[in-house]
């Protein structure tokens, strides 16, 4: 399964939108799939963006995961990709430049903009 930066993104805002601070568990995100959604969260806690556990068996088709919560990297994330102008100025540049980047630059891409977009050099 390939890495979906959209999902990833909607992901970590679902989760910090709950008000406790915990990921809801068995949500939902239009136009993805419960296997695609538990894969992206799997990649998420790879990545750092979260803590929870991984949920891989032997009957599993792909990894899977439960996110329990946002670390201060997925905060840092969803501060940056908020904003869907930013995001999307991010990705139409990711385009450009062949469609795939680490999550750490897309991170400091996102940065980038923001701090143009309120006048920071």
């Amino acid at each position: 399964m390939k890495r979906d930066m959209d999902l990833i993104r909607k992901i970590i805002l679902n989760i910090e939108a709950n008000q406790h601070g915990f990921a809801n568990h068995n949500f939902q995100i239009e136009g993805y799939t419960s296997e695609q959604i538990s894969y992206h969260s799997y990649l998420i806690i790879q990545g750092g963006l979260a803590e929870g556990i991984t949920t891989t068996n032997v009957q599993s088709s792909s990894p899977t995961a439960i996110i329990r919560n946002l670390t201060w990297q997925g905060h840092e994330f969803a501060d940056a990709a908020r904003n869907d102008s930013i995001w999307h100025k991010a990705m139409e540049r990711i385009k450009e430049k062949g469609d795939a980047v680490p999550i750490s630059v897309l991170t400091q891409l996102l940065i980038s903009i923001v701090k143009t977009s309120i006048g920071l050099p």
